[in-house]
Formats: C-alpha cells, structure tokens, sequence
C-alpha cells in the first residue's frame, strides 16, 4: 500500500480515508509516480491519455505499478498478451534468440519467417478456417498487417480490370482497422479522419450486418472488402454469419478481395483458431490478417493470403525492415503453437460461460444500467446505459484493469490462461465497483483514453 507524501494536513487525510477504503488507489498528485509521469510527459507526444498508474511488472494475469499495487488483468494488453504477461517460456525463447540473431533484413533468408509462414497456414487449415490458407507475409503490427491487405486488393483490382477504374475499398462504420493513413481511410470515423483529411480516395463505407445494402455497396468497382468478423474497438459488434456468408457472395460477383481483419478476435480469443472458423467454406475470405496475440506484446503482424492473391504480388510490390526477424517469428511460432492447442480452446468456451454467469447476476441487480452481453469466447462486452469510465476507475481502483468500447461498453479481453478464480475474483471487484458508482454516480471520476478510438460524436 502507498504512503501518502503531501505535507498537506487535507490532502494527507484525504489519501488516508482513500487508502483505508480502496484496495489500489490511485497515486496522488504528489507521488513518486505522479513525479516520475510529470519528469518524462514534456518529451512524450501527447497520443494517449492515461491513468495515474505506472505499470512496471507483470505476471500471469496480474500486472503491478510502481507503488507495487496489484491489479487482475481483464484487459491483457488490448487482447494482446493471450498467454499473460511475461510467460516463462517466451521470455526464455527472447533470451536465446537474442544471443544467437536479432535482425539481418529480408536482403537475405532467416530461419525463421518460413517456419513461422508455414505454421500459420497448416494451423489455420487444420483448423477448418480460411481454406485456401497458401502464403504469408509478416510485418510488425496489425495496422501494417492492414495496410498490406489493402495494397494487395488495389494490385489485383488493376489486374483483373487493367482500365484502372476497380480501385474501390469497402470497409464499415465503427469499424477499427488501424491509424496509418490507409487503414485509417478504412475507419470511417470523422473526429479522426479530419485532422489527416483527405483520406486515401475510393473508399466507400457500408451499415455493418446490413445485407440489403451489399449490392449497392459492393460493385464491379469494388477491388477489395474489409471486414471484422466481431468488431473489438466499435462495441464487441459480432457479424451475422449470413451478412458474412452474403458479403463473400457479392465479392465472387463483381470479383472483389474479401479481407478477414482477426486483429483483435483471432487466434483462438473466440474458442476457435479464427473467429470465422465456424463459417462454412463457402464464406471463407481471400486475406486474412493478424497481429496483437500473435506476438502476446512483442510487435508482429502478418497477412495471410490464398495463392490467387499471392500470385498477383511480385518482387518489389511490398516490404518491410524489421517484419519477418528471427526474434519475432520464433517467438510467434511457439505463440501459435500454444494459441492454436484444442484444449485452450476448449477451456475459453467454459470460461465464457462463467463470465456470462456473472454479468446476468449484475444484469438483474442492475437491470437499468445493463442491457446486453455480446461477444464469444474472452472477447465479451457489457453494454450500459450510461458512461461507463466511473466504472473503469471504480474497478481499477480496487485492484482490476477494465476497458471501454464503443458507445458505452465495457470489454473484458483477459488472457486465455485466465483461471476461473481469477475471473470470480474480477466479477466481484467488477460487482463492487458498480455498486459504488451506483451508490455515489458524481463522486469517481471517470476514466478517459481506455479505448484506441472513442466512437463518432453525434
């Protein structure tokens, strides 16, 4: 627990009640963490906004800050560390690899990308998902892993049109599919788009699950469709099998790229190895891209493709510096391996329901507050009627991460590896923390910036 610093008699009882009535409260202005915040904060561009809390350790499911205050982690990163932060083995897989070879370019081969490549595309067509899985090129993000996709269905529009006019990208409102400034074209939200305005032309946005609109949305203009089978960032939005189903029959139509971003929902997060795996063949995309699990916090990407795309792309068409280097390809080989195990799989679908359990119990103890749980597998979000950031603070405060989604959502992205004790004592915290800011609504703060993109002001 943190001793307070201030000399001030009103703010030393003030942090006095707070420290005796909350379990992880967090820093005050005149604490070493707040010293520490305000000593580096003049040489860092202001992109985030944070909480007090600096975070300097973490373990399993549970991560520490600087004041060695505990907190369960319901956030892993933003669906990043699947296998929880700081797995014994990964990080003794980084030491070896960091003696034996860290980077040599793609000048040259390496041991490790084509082990990596080969691994993505077996798992994913033993596991049902993406068919016609052929060929892999690994990058060093999700936004990058984007950015490829899009660069590939622009290179076959211009093949199977050669008059230039199949150059139209489809993506989807509250879609997230990045912030480079082609992925950024692709999330249709004004308040970030306009301080980078124009966008990359020839994107065209359509009504998530709206099949009725697809013939108008999608046409022989059309060169590629980029879609989230659950969208993460827009509120844990899940696709309608049907809409998916219909999406990929109008791009076999007007002979657009179907583009599958997993980022966020992949790689096992939904109990199966991709989240469009239950789908059958017949709605199976061109490309598919990953990034967050597949490094669980070191930065990697990539994009997987059929061999009809992969033959459109040539010598010279694309690249990367550091994508592919030994270290991130075999530290994500043993991630996937370990990601793509049945039996992890199986126990995600067990530890759904246990979630569920616990947010209809606050469902019906909150029933003006809670009105939906959406989601499948660890990628589950409770829609609320109300701003959920107290709830954020509240939770935080009492020793468990939380984040929002878009209007209104909170989304509970733990590990994997999550024990089922670990997710009964986050329900309580959870419990506890709704229950104060029900109690007092005007008294906790909220949280802000605890989501990559806010959604659309309206």
């Amino acid at each position: 627990m943190a001793v307070p610093t201030s000399s001030s008699p009103e703010s030393i009882g003030h942090d006095i009640f707070k420290e005796a009535s909350l379990a992880n409260p967090d820093p005050s202005t005149d604490s070493s963490t707040a010293a520490l915040v305000n000593r580096y904060s003049p040489y860092m561009v202001a992109t985030y906004v944070r909480p007090p809390p600096v975070m300097v350790k973490g373990e399993g499911c549970y991560i520490w800050d600087m004041e060695n205050r505990r907190y369960l982690d319901f956030t892993a990163g933003i669906a990043v560390n699947a296998l929880g932060h700081c797995d014994p083995e990964m990080a003794k897989l980084i030491g070896q690899q960091a003696r034996t070879l860290v980077h040599a370019s793609n000048l040259y081969h390496n041991a490790w990308t084509g082990e990596l490549s080969k691994l993505l595309v077996t798992k994913t067509r033993e596991s049902g998902a993406m068919k016609d899985a052929s060929k892999v090129f690994v990058c060093n993000s999700g936004s990058e892993a984007n950015e490829a996709a899009i660069k590939f269905a622009r290179k076959v529009g211009k093949l199977r049109d050669p008059s230039g006019e199949k150059f139209e990208l489809v993506s989807f409102q509250n879609s997230f599919h990045g912030r480079t400034l082609g992925s950024l074209s692709a999330t249709p939200n004004p308040k970030y788009q306009k301080p980078f305005a124009p966008m990359i032309p020839g994107f065209k946005y359509g009504i998530y699950n709206d099949e009725a609109g697809l013939k108008d949305l999608v046409t022989e203009k059309t060169c590629g469709v980029i879609v989230e089978p659950i969208q993460g960032e827009g509120g844990v939005m899940v696709a309608n099998s049907s809409f998916l189903q219909a999406l990929r029959d109008r791009c076999n139509e007007v002979g657009a790229v179907l583009i599958y971003d997993e980022i966020q929902c992949g790689l096992s997060r939904t109990g199966s190895f991709w989240a469009h795996g239950s789908l059958p063949a017949s709605a199976h995309p061109d490309i598919l891209t990953t990034a967050k699990a597949l490094g669980n916090g070191f930065p990697i990407g990539a994009t997987m493709v059929t061999e009809e795309i992969a033959k459109c792309i040539v010598t010279g068409d694309h690249g990367t510096t550091f994508g592919g280097n030994p270290l991130g390809c075999r530290l994500a080989h043993y991630i996937v391996s370990r990601l793509s195990e049945p039996a992890l799989q199986e126990e995600v679908l067990a530890k759904e329901q246990i979630f569920r359990k616990g947010f209809k119990k606050l469902q019906v103890m909150y029933p003006d507050l809670i009105t939906e749980v959406r989601g499948r597998g660890l990628i589950l979000g409770v829609q609320l009627t109300r701003d959920p950031t107290p709830i954020v603070t509240a939770a935080r405060e009492r020793g468990l991460l939380v984040i929002t989604a878009g209007t209104n959502t909170l989304r509970f992205v733990p590990p994997l590896i999550v024990t089922q004790e670990e997710i009964q004592s986050g329900l309580s915290i959870l419990g506890e923390a709704i229950k104060a800011v029900m109690i007092t609504p005007d008294a906790i703060g909220g949280t802000e910036g605890q989501q990559e993109m806010a959604p659309p002001e309206r």
